[in-house]
Order: C-alpha cells, then structure tokens, then sequence
C-alpha cells in the first residue's frame, strides 16, 4: 500500500527522462520559495531565522525573480540587512590594524582578526534555510528511494528503467546506500551502475558525433541524437538543467 511520503517519489519516477531526483528537488526548491514568500514571511520565528541567515546567493537570486510578492522580499531583505549590519560592522571597524609608529611596534595579530573578518561573512553569505530545508528533504527522499528498491518490486523496475541519475544525486543515493544491508547493497547499486554505465556512453558517443559534425565532409549528415548532447550531458554531470538553454542546439542544422 502506497504511503503519504512515497507518491512524491512515485511521482518522480512515473517519467522515465532525466533524472527523476532533480525533478524532486525541483518541485520542493519551488515550495521553499513560495514558503518563504508567502504569509511565512510575518511570522515572527521565520523572521528570526531570515534575519540571521538571509538567503544565499542562489536563492536570494531565485527570489528576486520570483515577482509574487515585492515588499515581502523587501521587509525580509530590510531586516536581514540591519541584522547584518549590527553583526558585522562595529566588529570591522575593531579588525582595522592599528599603524605600527616609532613608539608602538608592529603587531601580527591584526591578520587573524581580518580572516576572522573574512570568515564571519563567508558564514553569512553562504547560510540560507531553503538550503538547509532542501538538503534536509533530499535526504529524506533518498532514504524512501532506498526504502522503496529493496521492498516494493514496482518501483525497483522503475528505478532501474530510470533514463539517468545525474552524478551528484548519485553521490546522495551511494551514500543512503552504505547504510543498506550487504545484499540490499549490491542490488541497488548494480541498477545504479548499470542507469549510468548506460547514460555514460551514450552521451559519449552523442558529443563525439556532435564535434565531428563541424567537419565539412560530414555536413550533410543527420544530427540523430547528438544535437542537444552539450546540454544533456550538463544536466548528467551537474544536476541543473535550467541555465543550459537547448536553443543553441536547435541553431545547428
């Protein structure tokens, strides 16, 4: 029987192109921008974290595209920035080096205090809840795909007739995947070996035809599958399809 937390993931696998975790990852990124978007934005323990944490660039550019909701971006940005500022200025203006003078020596100690500096705003730029609230989700969808393998024979053929995984999502699934048992083990990465032996040499063989494609003498020659294989691989390697944008390859006749 079907659980509540299994038909996102049926969901995912239901389309048997790409790669069905970015799909979930997709869908879930887009309920955390909405999330945070929405009437979460007034509530006072939402507002405490968005103060301290502010989004990362990523999202913070995610959000800025995502036009629903101006002055909710506004009030979370504004308070995000006095927050910010009360951090991280007065702690600047003690990190300037004192000049060393005749009287008073030069002292090494202002270096550590500008790489503190420096640490205290890598922490603040790169910290974002979206972030912590996605990893927190995919590591719940990867241990129900595991789940889900080893128990339901359904979705194991769908598992394995998956067009890819792309390579980061397969380091989620070989890490929930050390805590399977032995032979649970080997079943689930044989099919994860074999989804992506598979997608490996046909998108290498897809590039190689695509560079020989630009040789006069082949000119005339048909595409096939190879027009769109610079952005297929992308997706493969990286997990974000949405930058790679597949007009070029409709450009190559």
């Amino acid at each position: 029987m079907e659980k509540i937390y299994m038909i996102p993931v049926n969901d995912a696998y239901a389309d048997s192109c790409g790669c069905p975790i970015c799909r979930l990852h997709e869908k879930a990124e887009n309920n955390y921008l909405e999330y945070y978007l929405g009437p979460s934005l007034m509530e006072p323990d939402t507002r405490k974290i968005t103060n301290k944490t502010g989004f990362c660039p990523v999202h913070m550019g995610k959000l800025n595209k995502a036009v629903t909701n101006r002055l909710g971006l506004g009030l979370v940005m504004h308070t995000h920035l006095k927050d910010f500022n009360d951090d991280y200025t007065p702690k600047l203006k003690a990190s300037i080096p004192a000049k060393a003078g005749i009287l008073k020596g030069r002292n090494p100690d202002y270096k550590q205090k500008l790489n503190n500096m420096a640490d205290l705003i890598d922490r603040r730029v790169s910290s974002c809840p979206i972030c912590d609230n996605l990893n927190d989700a995919m590591g719940h969808y990867v241990e129900v795909i595991c789940w889900m393998f080893s128990h339901d024979s359904e979705f194991k053929e769908k598992f394995i007739e998956s067009e890819f995984h792309c390579m980061p999502h397969t380091a989620l699934l070989l890490r929930q995947a050390a805590k399977l048992s032995q032979n649970d083990a080997a079943d689930f990465v044989e099919a994860l070996y074999n989804n992506n032996s598979r997608t490996f040499d046909s998108l290498i063989a897809d590039v190689e035809y695509f560079t020989l494609k630009f040789d006069y003498r082949n000119t005339d020659k048909p595409w096939g599958t190879s027009k769109n294989s610079i952005q297929r691989s992308m997706r493969f390697l990286s997990s974000d399809g949405r930058d790679f944008d597949e007009q070029q390859s409709k450009k190559q006749s």
